[in-house]
């Protein structure tokens, strides 16, 4: 894949196989960030474990103490006072059938995130093969299957985030924007590896974090120390 002059250049501000703290690295990703838009520094975290076996999975949902500078739209599944407490907790759209026939039936899907009450997850359950996919089905790992409609609303909307394993057992997470600068990303981004490695399943066997690598949404990869 032929790159850009910027990105040419940015590349030369790295150390040819050196992995960086997460300062050293936050420092650089955005020094090197070139787009004109403020781009989105996210996590590519490879864990050596096997997310093919039920016991080695690796998922969970943190609020990062930044937020990940992205305006989040929640919809609510809920009825009575917790469709209520949800609406008054700030959340874009409340209901129940009637949000399932409009993802459905005119593929909408002007959300982010997807929390339920419990009681709704037979309804929610009708929509498994379209917010699957997606990563959007409310999980009770994740706190989007909950009875406290509003404390999951509030932590969706001041950044809270899910990781979880791909096929290729790599965790791919956002930790906020450009523009937030070196320092509030090192924390957001410790924040989350913590998270990670409280996660680590019992089952895990050799080193636990293969690599980690940090890189703005236009910019190049720079590699991150991480513990064993």
């Amino acid at each position: 894949m032929k790159r850009g002059k910027k990105y040419q250049e940015a590349v030369k501000k790295l150390e040819p196989g050196k992995v960086y703290d997460s300062g050293e690295a936050m420092k650089l990703v955005t020094e090197m960030a070139h787009a004109k838009f403020d781009e989105t520094v996210e996590c590519h975290i490879r864990l050596g474990v096997d997310s093919r076996h039920a016991d080695q999975q690796v998922r969970g949902a943190i609020v990062l103490p930044n937020g990940t500078g992205k305006q989040v739209r929640v919809l609510v599944f809920a009825k009575g006072p917790k469709a209520d407490e949800a609406t008054a907790a700030g959340a874009e759209y409340v209901g129940a059938d009637e949000f399932v026939q409009k993802i459905t039936k005119e593929n909408w899907f002007d959300f982010d995130i997807v929390i339920a009450t419990p009681d709704m997850m037979g309804v929610v359950g009708r929509l498994g093969r379209v917010l699957g996919p997606k990563g959007l089905m409310p999980n009770p790992k994740s706190g989007t299957v909950t009875m406290d409609v509003a404390k999951a609303v509030k932590e969706a909307k001041a950044g809270k985030i899910e990781y979880r394993l791909d096929k290729a057992n790599i965790i791919h997470c956002p930790v906020g924007k450009v523009s937030f600068g070196p320092e509030k990303l090192a924390e957001n981004f410790e924040t989350l590896m913590e998270a990670i490695y409280k996660a680590k399943p019992a089952a895990a066997k050799g080193r636990y974090v293969k690599s980690c690598t940090v890189a703005s949404t236009m910019g190049p990869g720079v590699k991150v120390q991480g513990r064993m």
